[in-house]
């Protein structure tokens, strides 16, 4: 009979749980703890051609994120002398880093995050280096990458199976939780299979963080993170205040294998509790975005602003698609974006369509604009994200003058700027989907930028490109100017271009030059129009 040996620290309470799952779990594999100490003292001529070893590798801090590198390297020489049938290694999905331009649902391939400073997301990536360097191919390898595991050491497991969970003010990160039985599954389905590589380990559909709270009955105590650091070192805390999530598209395909429980099952088994009600199980955006809030918004502070303060008017409506997928083609003026959340609530009210709009990494540093933007729909400007949102059918914003736009001198706000790589062009091209440029006139009043003050300090914190000098903080309310916001005719690239004209730079330069100057025409006509800042109407 074949075996697999789970190899931990003799006093590692939750390997021993996890091995008594893959004991109940109906595999024809004889399963048996290998305590650490056993496993490194072994003589390398015992017969080991049928035994599989599965190493799960001790944590040393009290966040239980950080692995025991020092440990991991005598496991991996040991099994490089004993030749094992395979060795299955659990790492972690914590290896791809966290931050503000970390994207979300990321792919095995990913690698963004990794080796950025962070100490949590370094140990894990010298870890698997070391089993690729001592193991050379001569033994079978797989790595698994699982999310966090509900009972766990890791911070968040410690902090949903308390009865007060300790939060970060103005953040509610999108996240995945797994079971431990799914994880002995995974392991299992990994021991089995004839197949190296890494793999993702993760459920379908995520949870909040503020609902994973509420599911568990837990009470949400938010807690600044200049004092939570006092006790837990930043980089664990990051994992509370950005979002964190993993595909698992690669594990369902080449080795078939699905969790059974979603994350909000999950935290309920944890809770020992089960889902009761008649009522399907609760599913959450990907991305975060909360259309309910988004319509409580439209009824209430959006209502007010489109209608009676900015008094905003539009044209175009017609130009934007009903359905299907699409790319919105703007200019954003100001380090607020109050412009790009004017047209979310018109294209909601007028249309019924929710776009997500590629927002910079820089707004989602700030507590409470980073939860505000992200329920709006606001998704990490990446390639990853942008793919993603076309495949689903929806609409794609987009802002190609991008940061430096968004910071232009008050007497240039009317002048686009250079549409940097032209990326949307290429993606419009690829994912065979209509361009339709849109512009605002009056929205660079509401905090117009007179100057800008370049600090290495302050873009290194905010990654912002200066600090604008405008009416905020003097007067922290917005100007009441007059907007206008027109939707131009749609650019059917898709049916002048082949998709493989994404790959030919000139052409992708010469379709991003003709919507420039479209909007570009526009905007001078509207401004030469406007007869007030404040007052009246350019098309009556």
């Amino acid at each position: 009979m074949a075996k697999i040996a789970l190899v931990a620290q003799e006093n590692n309470r939750w390997a021993k749980r996890l091995l008594q799952l893959l004991s109940l779990a109906k595999t024809t594999h004889d399963c048996y703890f290998a305590e650490l100490c056993n496993f490194c003292s072994r003589s390398s001529d015992e017969g080991n051609s049928e035994v599989s070893y599965i190493y799960t590798p001790s944590l040393t801090d009290r966040a239980g994120m950080m692995p025991d590198v020092s440990e991991a390297e005598r496991v991996f020489q040991q099994s490089a002398k004993l030749r094992p049938r395979k060795l299955v290694l659990l790492s972690s999905a914590l290896i791809y880093g966290i931050g503000p331009g970390r994207q979300g649902l990321v792919g095995e391939n990913y690698a963004a995050g990794i080796d950025r400073g962070n100490r949590i997301s370094s140990g894990w990536k010298l870890l698997e280096a070391m089993a690729g360097q001592y193991l050379k191919g001569e033994v079978p390898l797989t790595i698994l990458r699982p999310t966090t595991v509900l009972p766990s050491p890791a911070l968040l497991s410690q902090r949903l199976v308390r009865r007060f969970t300790l939060t970060l003010p103005g953040h509610d990160p999108s996240l995945q939780f797994l079971t431990l039985s799914d994880l002995a599954e995974a392991l299992l389905c990994a021991v089995e299979q004839n197949r190296s590589g890494i793999f993702n380990v993760a459920p379908d559909g995520v949870v909040p963080l503020h609902a994973a709270i509420h599911i568990a009955r837990s009470f949400r105590v938010p807690f600044p993170r200049t004092l939570q650091r006092l006790f837990r070192y930043s980089e664990a805390l990051e994992y509370l205040r950005y979002p964190w999530t993993v595909s698992n598209r690669k594990i369902k395909k080449e080795l078939g294998f699905a969790p059974r429980k979603s994350s909000a099952a999950a935290i309920l088994d944890c809770r020992k509790r089960s889902h009761t009600s008649t009522a399907p199980e609760p599913t959450y955006d990907e991305f975060g975005m909360d259309k309910d809030c988004i319509q409580s918004y439209g009824r209430t502070l959006f209502k007010f602003l489109c209608d009676y303060y900015w008094r905003i008017e539009v044209q175009g409506l017609e130009h934007v698609p009903r359905q299907g997928p699409g790319i919105l083609v703007g200019m954003h003026r100001g380090f607020m974006p109050w412009d790009g959340v004017m047209v979310l609530h018109l294209l909601v009210q007028k249309t019924g369509r929710f776009p997500r709009f590629l927002t910079h990494p820089g707004l989602l540093k700030f507590p409470f604009i980073a939860n505000f933007i992200t329920k709006l729909g606001g998704v990490i400007a990446c390639q990853e994200s942008a793919d993603r949102v076309l495949e689903e059918g929806e609409l794609l914003g987009v802002f190609p003058e991008g940061v430096q736009g968004a910071f232009t001198l008050y007497r240039e706000a009317y002048q686009l700027k250079t549409f940097g790589r032209d990326a949307f062009v290429k993606i419009a091209l690829r994912h065979r989907v209509p361009i339709v440029p849109f512009v605002t006139v009056g929205s660079a009043e509401i905090f117009p930028i007179f100057a800008k003050i370049r600090s290495r300090r302050w873009t290194r914190y905010s990654d912002w490109p200066c600090l604008p000098i405008s009416t905020f903080p003097i007067l922290p309310v917005p100007l009441p100017s007059k907007w206008h916001t027109q939707f131009l005719p749609p650019m059917h690239v898709e049916e002048q271009y082949p998709s493989e004209a994404a790959q030919n730079a000139s052409v992708v330069k010469a379709i991003s030059l003709e919507v420039r100057k479209t909007m570009q025409q526009a905007v001078d006509d509207m401004v030469r129009r406007r007869r007030s800042v404040f007052f009246g109407s350019i098309w009556t």
